[in-house]
C-alpha cells in the first residue's frame, strides 16, 4: 500500500498572511520594477571622496600626470588626516583603490593604467617596496 505523497499546494492559503506569500525571488522581483527612482543621490561615490572619513585630499588629485605627485599627494593626505581609522599606507591605498574600482568603465584607459602605477609608487612612498 502506497500512500499518497501530500504536496506543498493542499495547504490552506487563508492560513497564511498575504505578507507571507510573497517571499523568495519573486517576491524582490516584484518590488523591484515598481521602483524606478533612486533613493541616494546619483553622484554618491563622489560625496564619499569628497567627505570621507579617511582622508581630506586635495582637489583634483587623481586627474594629475605625475605618479609622484598623486603619491605624494595620498601620502600627505593620510598622515595628516585625524579622521583616519587605519594606518596611513591603508588608508591612501584604500581611496586610491575605491577611486579606480568606483569610476568604472568611464574611466579612461590611459588614466587607469596611470593610477594602477601610482599604488607602485605609494608603495615606494611609504618604503613598503
Amino acid at each position: 500500500m502506497a500512500h499518497a505523497r501530500r504536496t506543498t499546494y493542499s495547504r490552506k492559503a487563508g492560513a497564511r498572511k498575504s505578507s507571507d506569500r510573497k517571499t523568495g525571488a519573486n517576491a524582490t522581483r516584484g518590488t523591484a520594477r515598481k521602483t524606478s527612482k533612486r533613493a541616494t543621490p546619483k553622484r554618491w561615490s563622489q560625496r564619499v571622496t569628497r567627505e570621507s572619513d579617511a582622508l581630506d585630499l586635495k582637489r583634483g588629485v587623481f586627474s594629475l600626470t605625475s605618479l609622484k605627485k598623486i603619491a605624494a599627494s595620498l601620502k600627505r593626505s593620510a598622515e595628516h588626516s585625524k579622521r583616519r581609522k587605519t594606518g596611513a599606507y591603508r588608508s591612501a591605498l584604500s581611496m586610491l583603490t575605491f577611486y579606480i574600482n568606483r569610476a568604472g568603465k568611464t574611466l579612461p584607459k590611459m588614466q587607469r593604467t596611470r593610477l594602477e602605477r601610482a599604488k607602485v609608487e605609494l608603495k615606494r612612498a611609504f618604503g613598503r617596496e
